[in-house]
């Protein structure tokens, strides 16, 4: 029997995040993802749409703008000091537009990720925490290698 895809279960896939100006996470050329379903690895519209799907099963899914991801939140985009980014990393950092750069947790546990949108004469930068596929439409594809 064929094993399928139940909130919890532990998932060996391939899979691709796309938005309008391509890829943002693609598995297929590489090493397959592991991950344990509502663990919140993936946004609860991505991992719904993988419920009751079979081991072997390989589909694409179209997720309307916003869905996914979220909306853009305009807040989520904030100025950052120099002062302040010398103080979490390397001083002689250069940031260039459109750079992903990772920066600590307050509680300095773990990592997250913000682009670059504009470099100030001071050297400040004007961060997007917004994930990069919010309020924008996203194509899922997946290819479901095991279940366990």
């Amino acid at each position: 029997m064929t094993a399928t895809i139940e909130s919890g279960s532990f998932l060996t896939l391939h899979y691709r995040l796309a938005g309008p100006q391509g890829d943002v996470i693609n598995t297929f050329e590489g090493k397959p993802a592991t991950l344990s379903l509502g663990n919140g690895e993936l946004s609860p519209a991505v991992e719904e749409r993988l419920i009751g799907l079979q081991e072997g099963v390989r589909t694409t899914f179209e997720i309307p703008a916003g869905e996914a991801f979220g909306e853009r939140n305009p807040d989520m985009v904030q100025w950052l000091a120099r002062k302040e980014l010398n103080d979490m990393g390397d001083p002689l950092e250069q940031y260039a537009v459109g750079e992903v750069v990772q920066l600590p947790t307050p509680d300095g546990q773990g990592q997250f990720a913000a682009v670059v949108r504009s470099v100030r004469d001071d050297g400040a930068l004007q961060l997007d925490f917004n994930h990069p596929l919010a309020g924008q439409p996203v194509t899922f594809e997946v290819h479901v290698i095991g279940v366990l």
